[in-house]
């Protein structure tokens, strides 16, 4: 995909700091972070995992929209021009036969085993977070210096050959006269998840426990917000915990690779 370049040198220079960062060893959330700037997720595969990965996604747009392929033995990713995707993220998943086996801050020794991997950066809800602070939408998480709450739900994906598993989805408590503005904010943002799955009541989505999260960390829904869930791009690594890949790599949950594309790109 080609993708024209607005950014601001203020934004490039924010973007560029901050995967100097986390190539220097730092780790912490990226919510907020270079804000205005696209955000993704991450999961790298082998080879010959790699057509079914692409195919996943493309069935399952909502919460796997695919922004970039990177191909095997590339590193360098198109929406950060210099970036290195092992080591601008500030913390990594290794996975093997669809079991987490490190979290690490660089993924090169990664990439040393597996050179045939083929990364793909897909969209993150951060991105459309911008709009929701500009519409002056708590952002809870931002505000409490936590990670999102993200949840696996009952909702199947559409298989692809050998990879199946759930929609995964974050939570935001939104406040209840607020709602329709977040999703008419964040539903002009479908390359980056849209707007949202499920409004209200979690166990609608098969979520037994909202204060306990699959990932990030526990909500705070305070008197008058309502919890409003969004698909998330994590969902590639719930269907690697149920097809078991020899192996792959993603971002931690909540610690995106950061572009150098404003949001506005994918803005309809």
């Amino acid at each position: 995909m080609s993708v024209a370049v607005l950014a601001s040198a203020d934004q490039l220079a924010s973007a560029r700091a901050a995967r100097a960062a986390y190539r220097s060893g730092v780790s912490e959330p990226t919510s907020g972070i270079a804000a205005g700037l696209t955000q993704a997720n991450l999961i790298a595969v082998p080879a010959d995992w790699a057509y079914e990965t692409l195919l996943y996604a493309q069935r399952n747009p909502k919460p796997c929209p695919v922004l970039e392929v990177i191909e095997a033995g590339q590193v360098e990713s198109a929406l950060a021009p210099g970036s290195d995707i092992r080591t601008d993220i500030g913390r990594y998943r290794i996975w093997r036969d669809g079991e987490l086996v490190s979290e690490q801050n660089d993924a090169r020794d990664a990439w040393e085993e597996h050179p045939d991997l083929v990364a793909f950066l897909i969209g993150c809800s951060f991105t459309f977070e911008t709009g929701l602070v500009d519409a002056g939408i708590p952002i809870r998480h931002q505000e409490l210096g936590r990670n999102v709450p993200m949840y696996r739900t009952n909702i199947d994906c559409t298989p692809a050959g050998r990879l199946r598993g759930e929609m995964v989805v974050s939570m935001r408590p939104i406040p209840a006269g607020r709602v329709a503005d977040a999703v008419q904010i964040s539903g002009r943002t479908p390359a980056v998840h849209g707007a949202p799955v499920h409004i209200g009541d979690p166990a609608s989505l098969g979520i037994a426990d909202l204060a306990r999260p699959d990932f990030g960390d526990a909500p705070e829904v305070r008197d008058g917000e309502i919890p409003v869930f969004w698909a998330c791009g994590v969902t590639p690594q719930a269907a690697i915990m149920a097809s078991k890949p020899p192996f792959a790599v993603t971002h931690a949950p909540g610690y995106m690779f950061i572009t150098d594309v404003p949001d506005a790109e994918y803005i309809v």
